[in-house]
């Protein structure tokens, strides 16, 4: 900033805090070339830059009686203001996913033949060691993996303790873990 001193600039804030309009202007024209930088440099748009300098000045306007509770310089204050106002312009300017239908279409949800044949060649293996195990045991694994139901949930259903199907399922998946090794 050209103003002198941190001294300078914190006088002029506090000036600002009494309300005081030709400190405003002072200070206006001592850190605007820094804090324009700082808003051209995070905004990448002249005009952009200049509108958000704007707003930093009327957020200063109004916040100049809480410099005093901060605990950083005067010029490190004022930079933070127009970082932050900067990034926030550039949040607001960001869509949140409202288009994320009309995009759909240019993603290929297609697998490639190799993945599908893949796919299909591991599912069969799967089948086939699932028919090794016990049918119980098999509807168990099913039950739990794919539709998603609790060890109690099964246990519930197959009237059995809570342990007994923990310990038939960990067993079962050795066994598949097994025959899929094979």
């Amino acid at each position: 900033m050209s103003l002198g001193t941190d001294t300078d600039i914190a006088a002029l804030i506090g000036r600002v805090a009494l309300r005081d309009r030709a400190a405003l202007s002072s200070l206006y024209a001592a850190a605007s070339p820094k804090l324009f930088a700082v808003c051209l440099r995070i905004l990448k748009d002249r005009s952009d830059a200049e509108d958000a300098l704007q707003e930093v000045f009327v957020k200063i306007w109004h916040r100049a009686d809480q410099f005093a509770l901060s605990t950083t310089s005067p010029a490190g204050w004022l930079v933070t203001i127009a970082r932050n106002h900067s990034i926030d312009v550039l949040r607001a300017r960001k869509p949140v996913a409202d288009n994320i239908e009309d995009n759909f279409d240019l993603a290929d949800t297609a697998r490639d033949p190799e993945a599908e044949t893949v796919l299909k060649g591991e599912g069969k293996r799967i089948d086939r060691c699932m028919e090794e195990l016990d049918s119980d045991r098999a509807v168990a694994v099913r039950s739990a993996y794919v539709e998603g139901l609790s060890y109690q949930e099964l246990a519930d259903r197959f009237n059995v303790p809570l342990n007994t199907m923990r310990t038939w399922l960990r067993r079962s998946l050795l066994k598949l873990r097994e025959c899929l090794d094979r």
